[in-house]
């Protein structure tokens, strides 16, 4: 007989597992059908694999570059990747040993399979119709009557039409978080966020980079300023890059590595390496999940939904990558929570996305929240900015990593501050504290006024705070 739930969540990542774990904190009987592991792409094929591949290769990088800065001799240094690979999946599997434990803690069921909708029948008459699970294990389809839905079935890599990925020589990140052997060159075809992440590990692993971008500059969507640093600093390393670039996929060849031609303007260009890294977006899995059987609107690729995250059927919800939007991982956390609390009654509010921090952790790293000075001038603002470098940054210079610096922009009308936007030391780490100051409409006065303890890189803030109407101390 068909088992029934308060609320079904089909898909298992960082947005579905988070909503489950809050829904089961407010007393519904919930199930989540996952045909992966639990933490999804974030844990298993994203943020935590890569981060921990990004660290190895930092260390790899200060001990071979920059120890003798520090006074340390460390003779002949060397990298055993497998190593490196094997501390990654010990992060994963550790983690996601976590969530399990985390889903039996809240009486969670987990059905281990691929989930698809089906429409009211005389077997479930109810609104929320049926939900088919094709088990994993080859057992006959489950079948389970939810009264709502949340669709948390995540995102893939996209690539461009022509370009194949077949894991040897094209790859996409899924593939190249399980390369056994670094290769000595590579082609990164975008210089977006993933793309100049993975720019970064590779170039401090040792490998030859290239990075081949559509845009004028990368990381098109942050600030201008930020774009330059960046790429002025990867140069620096030895990352090459190429911009306004189109990639054309007919020419790609892979006969003992790869080579493509890409349009520069009036000329043509050959870039050839050993592998080529496809880094152009990620699009929603929409597929197979049953939407056909509902009224869901897909738009663009995207499932279509309200403030609250309901899509055109009341009783369905959708979060996190399958609705577009940022893509970031604590947003669908965010989205999951606030979902399952408007299923259960409660007061929700919409969600500021300008509010949201976003992060770049390459090295150096980067993040941002708010809107830049070129969309501040767009929406008709009359902007003032302040910005102040790590150079005179005292745990900056200890710390033995002082590029980099933080621009505040902020409203000259009302003191308002409309983004922060920051390059240098843990930048990832840092940026909470001006996402704070963001949902409290602080103005830089008032994050001048907080004593930043010393030395700590977080002095940067009130300095940028102070920049901002020229009371900077230390410039």
């Amino acid at each position: 007989m068909a088992k029934e739930y308060d609320l079904v969540i089909i898909g298992g990542g960082t947005g579905g597992y988070v909503a489950a774990i809050r829904a089961a904190q407010l007393g519904l009987k919930t199930a989540v059908v996952e045909k992966e592991k639990l933490g999804g792409t974030c844990l298993h094929k994203g943020c935590i694999p890569s981060k921990a591949l990004l660290r190895s290769a930092e260390v790899y990088h200060t001990a071979k570059e920059k120890a003798a800065d520090y006074g340390v001799v460390t003779g002949e240094v060397s990298l055993d990747f497998s190593a490196v690979q094997k501390r990654k999946q010990s992060i994963v599997n550790q983690l996601h040993q976590g969530v399990q434990g985390l889903m039996k803690k809240g009486k969670i069921d987990i059905y281990e399979g691929t989930a698809r909708m089906l429409g009211p029948s005389i077997f479930s008459p109810s609104p929320g119709g049926t939900v088919s699970v094709e088990m994993n294990n080859g057992e006959e389809n489950e079948m389970i009557i939810p009264k709502n839905v949340v669709l948390a079935t995540g995102s893939r890599p996209r690539t461009l039409p022509g370009l194949t990925i077949d894991g040897e020589f094209v790859m996409t990140s899924d593939e190249a978080l399980e390369m056994t052997e670094l290769p000595k060159s590579i082609l990164i075809v975008g210089g977006g966020v993933i793309g100049i992440e993975w720019a970064s590990m590779l170039n401090d692993f040792g490998v030859e980079v290239t990075v081949i971008e559509y845009a004028d500059r990368i990381i098109p969507t942050e600030d201008e300023a930020i774009s330059r640093e960046m790429k002025k600093l990867l140069e620096k390393k030895g990352i090459t890059f190429a911009t306004s670039a189109k990639v054309l996929p007919e020419t790609l060849k892979t006969e003992n590595g790869v080579s493509i031609e890409a349009e520069m303007g009036s000329e043509t260009n050959l870039f050839t390496a050993d592998k080529m890294l496809v880094s152009v977006g990620r699009q929603a899995n929409v597929e197979n999940i049953g939407i056909e059987n509902t009224d869901i609107i897909v738009e663009n690729g995207f499932v279509q939904v309200s403030d609250t995250y309901q899509t055109k059927e009341s009783h369905i919800y959708a979060i996190g990558d399958v609705i577009g939007g940022l893509q970031l991982a604590h947003v669908a956390s965010h989205e999951g929570v606030t979902a399952v609390e408007h299923i259960a009654g409660r007061s929700v509010h919409a969600l500021d996305t300008e509010k949201v921090s976003r992060c770049i952790y390459s090295s150096p790293e980067a993040s941002s929240v708010g809107i830049t000075e070129a969309q501040a001038k767009e929406r008709g603002f009359k902007v003032k900015t302040g910005k102040f470098s790590f150079k005179a940054i005292g745990k900056a210079l200890v710390y033995g990593e002082s590029d980099g610096f933080v621009k505040i922009v902020a409203d000259s009308e009302t003191n308002d501050i409309l983004g922060v936007h920051m390059i240098g030391p843990h930048a990832t780490d840092l940026i909470s504290e001006a996402g704070l100051a963001m949902v409290l409409d602080a103005t830089p006065w008032e994050i001048a006024s907080t004593v930043h303890p010393h030395p700590t890189l977080s002095e940067i803030m009130g300095e940028a705070a102070l920049a901002v109407d020229g009371n900077a101390i230390h410039s």
